[in-house]
């Protein structure tokens, strides 16, 4: 006798402020980037790229934490004569970073990079040089960058504009399009990065409605890692929040692994990746009466690395404590020398306050067991 089996629910897209605004779409290596992919996270190694060994640790630990796309830099021969390895180890796509020498764009494309971030502004006769890049990276399927930046802006554009405005920025970023389009090449995607947040929103936001070029968002020279966190966070929230923005970069001065968290936080807190482990905590306040603070943190630290969707509340007072415990995955509201614990909604125990964190461990780790990790479909598996 034939049983009817349930029917599994579809589940709901994550709701986002906006539709994507719909990019043309190219390939990085293997990463999709434009049109429906997800907004993908890259950074650049430190190391030398003369060290193979060591900026492919680097390329190792940024993978790791999430990296989708790397960049390297390329200011020499010895650095281009290492491009090949680094292209032919590295677990994600590798861009050369090539300025002042054209030369080195033919290099990275016959090393097998899988794109080259190309900076017209300090290129010397790089507009000549359009016809012949176009060709080569089109006989070799490598995409390009076109990366337009407010420190090394041509210099026509500079006397023109009397400084690295919006408008300057744009104009850089369309020529040099045109250009590649006037060659039958449209592989390519497009930043106009400047250290302002306000004057590279308003970029941006030209930028897009002037073609349907996938862009690569990014505050440069962002600063230290607070800074530049705060300003990457602004910046890239206002336009993806309008659908603008198709692959990010978090310019931190600090190690690029912590580049990559941020970029992926913001993401996560747009609902464009899905989201991984998420504490929820007080935040100052004289009605704790426990030490938050600490909690956190060592819930936090115990819990690191944990790939899976799963919302941990350490909450410290019994105003929003229950409620905010009550609707994650896992809470505590702590209070008088002890604490609540919730799963799913309900109370599975009550427990000393030096037992907290260690039971938080402990259930969010058996919650994950029975959790898919999060993953962010980015890959073209056809290719």
């Amino acid at each position: 006798m034939a049983v009817d089996l349930p029917v599994p629910a579809i589940p709901e897209a994550p709701e986002v402020l906006a539709p994507r605004r719909r990019s043309r779409q190219i390939k990085v290596g293997k990463v999709l980037v434009g049109g429906d992919a997800p907004v993908s996270v890259q950074s650049m190694t430190t190391t030398q790229t003369t060290d193979v060994n060591a900026t492919l640790q680097q390329i190792a630990q940024l993978t790791a934490a999430g990296c989708d796309i790397v960049r390297v830099a390329c200011p020499s021969q010895d650095d281009a004569d290492a491009l090949p390895e680094i292209a032919r180890h590295s677990q994600i796509p590798v861009i050369a970073d090539i300025h002042f020498q054209p030369k080195y764009v033919f290099a990275a494309i016959d090393a097998g990079c899988a794109a080259v971030r190309v900076n017209p502004g300090n290129i010397k006769a790089f507009d000549d040089k359009v016809g012949e890049i176009a060709r080569a990276a089109k006989d070799a399927g490598c995409s390009i960058r076109i990366g337009v930046n407010a420190g090394s802006l041509d210099k026509r554009l500079l006397e023109k504009h009397g400084k690295a405005t919006p408008e300057a920025l744009v104009e850089s970023a369309v020529w040099e399009a045109s250009l590649f389009e006037e060659h039958d090449f449209h592989d390519f995607k497009i930043s106009v990065k400047h250290n302002d947040p306000v004057v590279m929103v308003k970029a941006y936001e030209m930028l897009a409605e002037r073609g349907d070029w996938p862009l690569h968002l990014g505050v440069t020279e962002a600063g230290p890692a607070f800074q530049g966190t705060i300003k990457s966070a602004v910046a890239f929230g206002a336009l993806l929040s309008k659908g603008i923005g198709d692959t990010i970069r978090v310019s931190l001065s600090a190690d690029p692994v912590e580049e990559v968290k941020v970029g992926s936080k913001i993401l996560e807190s747009l609902n464009l990746r899905p989201r991984k482990l998420e504490i929820v905590s007080c935040p100052s306040c004289g009605r704790a009466q426990v030490d938050v603070y600490t909690l956190a943190e060592r819930v936090t630290a115990g819990l690191e690395g944990l790939t899976v969707p799963l919302r941990v509340a350490v909450m410290g007072c019994v105003v929003n404590g229950p409620g905010e415990a009550r609707e994650a995955d896992l809470g505590v509201a702590s209070g008088n020398g002890k604490g609540q614990i919730f799963v799913k909604g309900e109370v599975i125990k009550t427990v000393k306050e030096s037992d907290i964190v260690e039971t938080l461990i402990e259930e969010a780790l058996r919650l994950a067991e029975d959790m898919p990790e999060s993953g962010t479909p980015q890959v073209d598996v056809t290719a």
